[in-house]
């Protein structure tokens, strides 16, 4: 076996998938992924960086996952969380107003200082204040949850940045129950329920649950399609169009690289459309956020140095300034991954710095991205800089 473990690990699935006579097709039909998704990660054109993927391939080879995950793709040690996420978890767990409980040892929050709250807790988020954030949730949600129906929309914006709270500290199950909040609170209301249907794809995404985030995101997309985009306005083309890039998002995490394009490339004709710099329905949407989801997608469909041409082009824009922090360090963590799979451990090590001064809690508390800051530190050649940061987090 020692030989075996100095291979890549796409050459390790092929040869556990010959060792169990699967063919490329039926082992693809096993995962739910396609035939070009498989041969792409066995000849290395596409990386395995989600540990839920490894064990997924390990289950249907029947191997234990510690098989796969050798000396160079050994998963972060995830520590760093941040507290309270226990508490948002009880706020999330309370029917207290469902089943008639009273409310009258806690005072009903006025519906304008509701509205005030949940838009601080949005902007709080977009500068990427995880901490802050998980803090403000709970009370948050609790004087959403008492609120009267008019004030229905704030509670769906509570449940909303809630879902996307959770998503990015690695929470997905929990995420897609805040989403699922915010889905039944918004049932009836068209434009409610697109928006909510952004965070809802994300948790889908998220918890694997690609096919199902894609169908979704397209439905909802559709269903508020205008008739003549032209004479849409741009709040409306943001929505629509943002749905687009998560159906898009979710079809390349799937492998279905057609779909993905075509998704996009609507998304960009909408695009064209909208201005950079707006934030309708906290969307961010614009030219600039098209490009970045490009690159997003073409990391997911195994092509990082499409993914690097894109960043460039995508930083280059006036828009990429005006996106919220968190979008921005976000993307930028992309682009890390981008650059270490083209064997360019400076660049990766470069925006990884530039995304920790841009949002430092984006690298500090997110899982996915102490993972990346682990795989550029691991490299040989990995900058001083970026191991003392790995050596902060305790992902070394």
């Amino acid at each position: 076996m020692n030989g075996l473990e100095l291979l890549p690990v796409g050459r390790r699935v092929a040869y556990w998938r010959g060792r169990r006579k699967l063919s490329q097709q039926v082992f693809a039909d096993r995962l739910g992924k396609s035939k070009s998704w498989v041969d792409k990660v066995e000849r290395g054109v596409r990386s395995l960086d989600r540990v839920s993927t490894l064990h997924d391939i390990a289950a249907v080879l029947r191997i234990d996952a510690a098989v796969l995950l050798g000396r160079d793709t050994q998963p972060a040690d995830v520590t760093g969380r941040i507290e309270g996420v226990e508490q948002v978890r009880e706020a999330l767990s309370t029917y207290d107003i469902a089943v008639g409980h009273s409310v009258t040892d806690r005072a009903v929050v006025p519906a304008d200082q509701l509205a005030r709250d949940a838009a601080h807790t949005w902007v709080s988020f977009q500068y990427a204040r995880y901490a802050r954030v998980t803090a403000m949730v709970p009370e948050l949600l609790a004087g959403a949850q008492r609120a009267p129906e008019q004030a229905r929309a704030t509670l769906v914006e509570a449940y909303r940045v809630t879902a996307s709270l959770l998503t990015k500290l690695g929470e997905a199950e929990l995420a897609w129950l805040a989403a699922d909040r915010a889905m039944l609170t918004a049932t009836g209301d068209p434009i409610l329920v697109a928006a909510t249907t952004v965070q809802l794809g994300q948790a889908l995404r998220a918890y694997g649950r690609k096919q199902a985030a894609v169908s979704t995101a397209r439905a909802a997309a559709y269903r508020i399609a205008p008739p003549d985009p032209d004479d849409a306005q741009p709040a409306e083309l943001s929505l629509y169009g943002t749905l687009l890039v998560q159906a898009a998002l979710a079809a390349a995490r799937h492998g279905d690289d057609r779909t993905a394009a075509d998704l996009i490339d609507e998304a960009a004709a909408m695009a064209a459309r909208v201005d950079d710099g707006q934030d309708h329905h906290r969307t961010g949407f614009g030219p600039a956020a098209v490009d970045l989801s490009r690159v997003a997608a073409a990391l997911d469909l195994g092509n990082a140095h499409e993914a690097v041409v894109w960043h460039r082009r995508a930083t280059k824009r006036d828009g990429w300034r005006w996106l919220p922090a968190e979008h921005r360090a976000a993307h930028l963590l992309d682009a890390a991954r981008a650059y270490l799979y083209t064997d360019d451990p400076t660049n990766a090590a470069r925006v990884l710095a530039e995304a920790d001064r841009t949002a430092q809690a984006e690298v500090r508390h997110r899982p996915a991205a102490r993972s990346i800051v682990a795989q550029v530190a691991r490299h040989p050649h990995a900058p001083a800089t970026i191991v003392q940061l790995a050596v902060v987090l305790g992902v070394t």
